[in-house]
């Protein structure tokens, strides 16, 4: 049993790998916004507190998503500061149009359909790391031809 799990690990790596990041970057997102929520005060009657929590939620789980996206799920292979900064720059353009998108779900439930933020927070959570795993996929960290 233990043998056919380590071989479903290798062949499945990646994405298991994902996923488990991905939870963790969950994590970090939900518990910056918790945090920023609660100092700022935000709530649904006030949306512009909710998208600046939502905002500093991004960017932390950003930077923790590219750190563990880059070295233990694509493994990346690019080095020196010119590559490293385009691969940034390609990860951060990509979260930009997923952190847009959370901002406008976030603002549609939150303060159109009046559903409670942290539910609104965890549907948003859903859809963008499924968003962000496609995109890292696909043209992030998409592996070169040799």
């Amino acid at each position: 049993m233990i043998k056919f799990a380590i071989n479903m690990y290798k062949k499945y790596e990646e994405a298991v790998n994902y996923l488990f990041f991905g939870f963790l970057a969950f994590v970090v997102n939900m518990v910056s916004y918790a945090g920023a929520a609660w100092v700022l005060g935000a709530d649904n009657e006030n949306v512009v507190l909710v998208l600046v929590s939502t905002s500093f939620a991004w960017i932390v789980s950003v930077l923790f998503a590219y750190w563990t996206n880059r070295t233990f799920v694509f493994k990346s292979k690019v080095t020196g500061k010119t590559g490293v900064w385009k691969e940034f720059s390609a990860f951060v353009g990509a979260r930009i149009v997923t952190g847009v998108m959370e901002l406008v779900i976030m603002y549609l439930m939150v303060d159109l359909a009046n559903v409670n933020d942290m539910v609104s927070k965890f549907v948003c959570n859903v859809i963008v790391i499924v968003s962000n795993y496609i995109f890292s996929k696909l043209w992030v960290f998409k592996k070169k031809e040799a």
